[in-house]
Parts: C-alpha cells; structure tokens; sequence
C-alpha cells in the first residue's frame, strides 16, 4: 500500500476529528439557531453572509463539513479504484453511505433543534468517524504486515483473505 494513501487516510480522519468538535462547539452555542427559519440560509447580507459569531461558526462549520466529506470520497474513490484491500474500502463505504444521511440529520438539526436530532446527527457523526479510524488503521496494519518484495495487488489479496 502506498504511503500517500495511508497518511491521506489519517489526514482524512484527524479533519474529520476536528470537525466533530466544531460541530459540538456550533451546537453549544447554537449556531443553527440563527438559520432555523430560513435554512439553508441564514441571518446576514441575502442569507449568505455571517451578520454574528454564531451564524459565522454555523457557516464555517459547513464549509468544513463539505471539504472533509469530498475527502471522504476521494478516499473511498480511491481505495475502490485502486483495489485496495476490502475491509478499507468496506469501512469508507460505510463512511460514504453514512455522508448524505449526515446532511440530513445536519438539516434537521437546524430545523428542529433538540435532543432527538442532535443525537441523530452526533451518532451519523460517530459512525462515519469509526469507519474512518478503521480504514486508516487497516491501512497501516497491511502495510506492517507485508513483504515489501510483493506487488500492491498480491498484498491486498493476501490480506483480503485474513
């Protein structure tokens, strides 16, 4: 396995990390509540344009939402394509699956602001941040285990079979 997947995966998953903890910071201070009658708009210049701290933090909160969830698919793009080892690319499908269900909860969280969807919307979070964490451990586990004298293709069939 190349190198520069392995540390694209952790890349991915450390930014994926980060924005968790910004989304619980624009949960605490309740960011979403500045769109909650205009999603997916917010207040400020034609809804677009942060007017407060906290409409800022929401509108920053997606804009890294976004970057990490196009990580999240080119990781997976990359994993299916280069036919990498199946157990990382089942982990970033869960991940990719797990991305549009996100957004929803995201929207729903703004638009109904309470327990039962910051809960949803958390726990989409956990999942897609666990499938993340074993893609990237995987990676560096295959390729600890491996002969370096191999071919790419040879060591993700042999691993495939463990």
């Amino acid at each position: 396995m190349r190198p520069s997947f392995r540390h694209y995966l952790t890349v991915t998953t450390v930014s994926a990390f980060g924005l968790i903890l910004l989304g619980v910071y624009t949960g605490k201070i309740g960011a979403g509540l500045t769109c909650a009658g205009r999603w997916p708009f917010c207040d400020g210049y034609l809804g677009l344009f942060p007017a407060t701290w906290p409409s800022f933090v929401e509108w920053f909160h997606r804009l890294v939402a976004m970057v990490v969830g196009f990580m999240i698919l080119g990781g997976g793009l990359v994993a299916w394509r280069g036919e990498y080892d199946r157990q990382i690319t089942a982990a970033l499908g869960v991940a990719i699956v797990m991305l549009p269900l996100q957004i929803l909860f995201g929207a729903n969280t703004v638009l109904n602001f309470g327990v039962t969807a910051s809960m949803l919307h958390q726990t989409a979070a956990q999942l897609i941040f666990a499938g993340l964490v074993y893609a990237t451990a995987r990676s560096y586990w295959v390729a600890d285990n491996t002969d370096p004298t191999t071919t790419e293709a040879e060591t993700d069939t042999a691993v495939a079979g463990d």
